[in-house]
């Protein structure tokens, strides 16, 4: 029995964190250096501090113990004894209340104050200082949960190809939302709502990727000119939601939420930041991992451990070199997949998770030991392939089984719809798969997630209304930001009423999103874009809480609506012809057993592209035909050949209006235009063109035309994918 009346017995050092058995909570805590910890208990609205019991025993670097008489519910967190001498790198202060790493939920807000720092702030060498205020009052406390839940069905893992990714904020999806109660918005209550469901559903998406859910911290600097941490790239526990994010503050809801999202046989992707944490750099806080032993928890210099590698801009990173780091990390990854449910990850400038010696090495222990899980192995993988350190930038270098954002997408394709000059060879690559960069050692198409924009940068209609950023409401004198976004205003900068240069506007987004989800690998929207949602010009909105950042549901035009039926039919299209979303790299060869080429890329007289054609720096035209015959060579997974119709791609990236002449086809079946993104509809039936004939294109605008296959009826020509 300890002094505080709590019966304390010596437990098990696994599993680690706070365990409920059924009948008490096992607790458990790394640290290799400290001296001595102790499991601080709270009462239940956590102001009060009950108990203060030192785990008795110390195996394998584990402190651990046994209260028998703990249950869920229990609010707690520790205080961790040893040296403080940050010149070594050790920086313990048992004067700090500290975030268990492996705590599966946390409880109260953290509220700024001095006390959160294990050094004396004004002194003249403040991190070599030291603090004895207790930081307790101003701590969120950790709490012991029952894991109970009744899972449903869970739906087979969807192929890579057939995916369609559909980014969102777990908070800004709902907050403007009329259809949820006031009390939900912003929650995964909200998330779960019939509403979102028959929206995500009708719109065709098949996975949401969550921008980040796991606990973070709102920094000091931005709480104090009233703004937020929005975005949540600021991690604090790996293991917890983000409270803000629960209604009720019960697992469940988010459990329930990733259940409804199954049920509609959409999956649930991650954002998940693992290459940093929210204590920052040698002058941050102590509020976690720093203060349970941030020699081992840290990339430190090793010539001067006061200081911290930061390969992200963000202060830190955590060193996944040691084992108990790296522990932690993949703990936390089957975590989410086991008990959470969810079906893939995309990580957060993932080439510092794989840096050994300060080099990324794809032999590096994060990446092998994702590759040999039999649980993490299976299960979507997306790398953000940079990081702001030397040698960051890794697209195409991430080991086979890993899709990659791949950014040069983004660039190219705004690139040559703003009309910039010499576009055409990049644009057949990437709109073709993007082969020169994924097409080796068996990798598939899937391993590029397209993307035009991201939650990082303009949005889609900002893309096409503003050619500067303007993010004064930051509060950073507008230097924050990406500097060049290959935006275009299209001849006025922000807001208009002019409305040659709306429709013009309109044009755009319909010639960028047709251009994204006929394209070859991974589409990936932002939610929002496909109802012309703005950001004001702000190209950083990381820190805007509110309706610069929510989607404006109110707000949404009829003209908007048609965008939001274009994308619509646009996925439809997509799911329903294996022709855009391949499993193979087109190769510009012959199909076998036909003399038909997979992919033919044409100029607008019809005749196909020659050498002298793509080194044109002025040509802004250009046609693809992607045969359906290569369907053939594909098998579904019970063996099945998916031949396709063939499609016919005309793009002008010109101002002018470009007669297009179609090529030969020697089966002389008549080609129908199914878009034509210079229509205020988009998505038009009805004209048809026989080889030779000539497609008259406004300016930049988009057509697709369909060959059907003869050897169906017209009523199966085209079949649902999934």
């Amino acid at each position: 029995m300890s002094p505080s009346g709590f019966r304390i017995w010596p437990g098990l050092p696994v599993p680690a964190g706070a365990t409920w058995d059924g009948s008490g909570t096992n607790f458990a805590l790394f640290s290799a250096h400290a001296e001595k910890v102790e499991l601080c208990l709270f009462s239940d609205d956590g102001s009060k501090e009950i108990a203060r019991i030192p785990l008795p025993e110390y195996t394998h670097e584990v402190w651990h113990g046994y209260l028998p008489d703990v249950r869920p519910g229990q609010l707690y967190g520790y205080r961790v004894y040893g040296p403080y001498e940050p010149e070594e790198g050790h920086r313990f202060n048992h004067h700090k209340l500290l975030i268990d790493p492996y705590a599966k939920a946390l409880v109260g807000d953290l509220v700024w104050d001095d006390a959160l720092f294990g050094y004396q702030i004004g002194d003249r060498d403040e991190d070599l200082s030291f603090s004895t205020r207790d930081s307790a009052p101003f701590m969120p406390k950790c709490q012991v949960v029952d894991p109970a839940f009744t899972w449903g069905r869970r739906p087979d893992p969807r192929p890579w190809h057939q995916t369609v990714v559909y980014e969102m904020h777990a908070r800004g999806f709902t907050m403007l939302l009329p259809e949820v109660p006031e009390s939900q918005r912003g929650t995964f209550a909200a998330l779960s709502s019939a509403p979102v469901m028959d929206y995500l559903r009708e719109l065709g998406v098949t996975a949401v990727e969550l921008m980040p859910v796991q606990a973070f911290v709102h920094d000091r600097h931005l709480v104090e000119r009233g703004l937020r941490n929005y975005w949540g790239y600021n991690s604090i526990g790996f293991f917890a939601l983000h409270p803000e994010y629960l209604e009720k503050g019960a697992l469940g809801e988010f459990k329930a939420f990733v259940q409804r999202m199954h049920d509609a046989d959409i999956e649930v992707i991650l954002d998940v930041v693992y290459n940093h944490t929210a204590e920052g750099n040698h002058l941050g806080p102590t509020l976690s991992f720093r203060g349970i032993d941030n020699l081992s928890y840290y990339y430190l210099m090793a010539d001067e451990p006061r200081y911290y590698n930061d390969f992200t801009g963000t202060g830190n990173a955590l060193e996944l070199r040691h084992r108990e780091v790296l522990r932690l990390v993949m703990d936390s990854l089957r975590y989410w997949v086991r008990e959470m449910g969810v079906d893939g990850f995309r990580f957060d400038l993932a080439t510092t998770l794989a840096r050994v010696g300060g080099e990324f090495r794809e032999q590096s222990g994060f990446l092998d030991a994702v590759a040999q899980d039999p649980v993490l192995s299976s299960v979507k993988l997306t790398a953000e392939p940079w990081d702001t350190g030397e040698g960051g930038y890794q697209l195409g270098h991430f080991p086979p089984g890993w899709a990659e954002w791949n950014d040069r997408y983004r660039e190219t394709v705004r690139r040559f719809w703003k009309g910039d000059e010499g576009q055409l060879p990049a644009l057949a690559s990437r709109f073709s798969g993007s082969a020169d960069i994924y097409d080796r050692r068996g990798r598939r198409t899937w391993a590029s997630v397209n993307f035009v924009t991201a939650h990082d940068g303009f949005t889609l209609r900002d893309l096409v209304s503003f050619n500067e950023k303007h993010n004064e409401e930051n509060q950073e004198g507008n230097r924050d930001g990406a500097e060049h976004s290959n935006s275009w205003n299209c001849g006025v900068e922000g807001f208009t009423d002019d409305e040659e240069v709306l429709a013009l506007r309109r044009r755009q987004m319909r010639n960028l999103l047709a251009t994204l989800l006929l394209s070859q690998g991974v589409p990936m929207i932002v939610a929002g874009d496909e109802i012309a949602r703005t950001q004001r010009g702000n190209n950083n909105a990381y820190c805007q809480d509110n309706e610069v950042s929510w989607l404006q549901w109110g707000a949404v035009e009829p003209r908007d609506e048609a965008l939001l039926e274009f994308t619509r039919k646009l996925l439809s299209l997509r799911r329903k012809h294996i022709v855009f979303q391949r499993n193979r790299f087109f190769r510009g060869e012959p199909i076998p057993g036909t003399e038909v080429r997979d992919i033919v890329w044409f100029r607008p007289d019809g005749e196909e592209m020659a050498k002298a054609d793509w080194e044109d720096p002025e040509a802004r035209t250009l046609a693809v035909r992607m045969s359906g015959e290569a369907g053939f060579m594909h098998r579904t997974a019970r063996g099945d050949e998916e031949p396709d119709d063939t499609f016919l791609i005309l793009m002008n990236a010109s101002h002018e209006e470009v007669p297009f002449r179609v090529p030969e086809e020697p089966r002389g079946v008549r080609w129908k235009t199914i878009v034509d993104t210079g229509q205020e509809e988009g998505v038009v039936d009805g004209r048809e063109y026989e080889s030779g004939d000539e497609v008259t294109m406004v300016g930049r605008s988009l057509h697709l035309l369909v060959l059907p296959r003869k050897d169906e009826p017209e009523d199966q020509r085209v079949r649902e994918r999934r």
